[in-house]
C-alpha cells in the first residue's frame, strides 16, 4: 500500500522562491548527508547562500563524499549538536542570516532557541507551521496548517495560524485563498469542540474583513471535493474548493501529511512561519526532495 512514487519538486514553488535568489541560510549542525545534499540542491537552484554550522571536519568530509566544493561558504565549527542552534538564532538576530535550516538536530532544540527572547525573532503572530502539499511538478498545491508546532491551539492561537497562512497564500500566488476550518463534520455539534471552533473562527474572519473565503466546520471529504460537497447539499464558498485546511490539532495534520507522503508521494514543503525569520523543520527520515522544498517555501515567506 505504501507508494513508490518519486517525490517530485513543484514548479510553483520554485518559481516563487527564485523571485528572492541567493538568500543567506544557516545550516543548523550541517555535517549529515541529507541536509547537507538538500542544501546542494539548494545553491544548485541559486535559492540559498549556505552558512554551515557543525563540525568542520564532518561537513567537510559530506561535501568531499558529495564532490562539491563548499571552500566559498563559511563554516562555523561548534562539534557540540545542540550549541549550533543558539549560534542559528544569533546569526539570525543580528540579520546575518534570512533563513534557518535544520540539519541533524532535534525540532525542540532548535525551536527553543529560536522562541527565546532575547534573540528578537519573534513577529506579531504566533509561530506557526505550514506544509505546500503537491503530487506532480505542475500541481496546484494543498496547504495543511498545523501540523507541525501547536499541538492543541485554542481559537486565539488558530487565528494567529489563519493570518500567517493567509500571507503564505498570497506569496504563492493565491490571491484571496479558500480556507476550510476542519473538523470530523459540517455540522456545529456540541459534542464535537472543533466544529465550535470552525463557527467561531468563521465568524472572526469575517468580522476581521481578512483577505480569505474561509468556512467551518468542514469535514475533509467536503472540502477537497465537490462531489462530496454536492451530495451533502453543502453550499458554500470553500466547500469542495479549499487551498488550505486549517487542522484541529497537530495529530491531525501530522496525520493528514504523512498520509499524504506514504501513500500518494506527495511533496511536502514544511516551514515556520510568522517570525522574523523563516525556519525549515523538516523530519531526519525526509527525502532530499522535501528538503529542497522546504527550503524554498522558506525563502518564499521571507518579510
Amino acid at each position: 500500500m505504501l507508494s513508490n512514487k518519486e517525490i517530485i519538486v513543484p514548479n510553483n514553488l520554485l518559481n516563487a522562491a527564485l523571485k528572492n535568489k541567493g538568500v543567506k541560510a544557516g545550516i543548523v549542525n550541517a555535517g549529515k548527508p541529507l541536509p547537507m545534499l538538500s542544501v546542494q540542491d539548494a545553491v544548485n537552484e541559486n535559492l540559498i547562500e549556505p552558512i554551515f554550522i557543525g563540525d568542520k571536519s564532518e561537513i567537510l568530509k559530506c561535501a568531499e563524499d558529495l564532490k562539491w566544493d563548499i571552500s566559498k561558504y563559511e563554516i562555523i565549527h561548534e562539534p557540540i549538536e545542540n550549541n549550533t542552534a543558539a549560534i542559528a538564532a544569533k546569526l539570525a538576530s543580528e540579520e546575518k542570516i534570512k533563513i534557518i535550516v535544520k540539519g541533524h538536530i532535534h525540532t525542540d532544540v532548535l525551536m527553543k532557541e529560536v522562541l527565546k527572547r532575547e534573540y528578537n525573532l519573534l513577529g506579531k503572530t504566533r509561530l506557526s507551521h505550514i506544509w505546500h502539499m503537491t503530487l506532480e511538478q505542475e500541481d496546484k498545491p494543498l496547504i495543511i496548517t498545523d501540523g507541525a508546532l501547536n499541538v492543541l491551539p485554542n481559537v486565539k492561537t488558530k487565528m494567529h495560524i489563519l493570518k500567517n497562512v493567509i500571507n503564505f497564500s498570497n506569496r504563492i500566488g493565491i490571491k484571496k485563498p479558500k480556507i476550510a476550518i476542519l473538523s470530523a463534520t459540517e455540522e456545529v455539534l456540541d459534542s464535537v469542540p472543533s466544529s465550535k471552533e470552525a463557527e467561531e473562527i468563521t465568524k472572526l474572519a469575517k468580522k476581521e474583513n481578512l483577505n480569505a473565503d474561509v468556512f467551518g466546520p468542514l469535514a475533509f471529504d467536503n472540502s477537497i471535493s465537490k462531489k462530496s460537497a454536492a451530495i451533502k447539499g453543502i453550499k458554500n464558498d470553500v466547500a469542495g474548493l479549499a487551498d488550505v485546511l486549517l487542522v484541529p490539532s497537530v495529530e491531525t495534520g501530522n496525520a493528514l501529511v504523512k498520509m499524504l507522503i506514504y501513500f500518494s508521494g506527495a511533496c511536502a514543503a514544511g516551514v515556520v512561519v510568522g517570525g522574523k525569520v523563516p525556519v525549515v523543520i523538516t523530519s531526519r527520515s525526509d527525502e532530499a526532495q522535501a528538503r529542497l522544498a522546504s527550503i524554498a517555501a522558506a525563502v518564499v515567506a521571507l518579510n
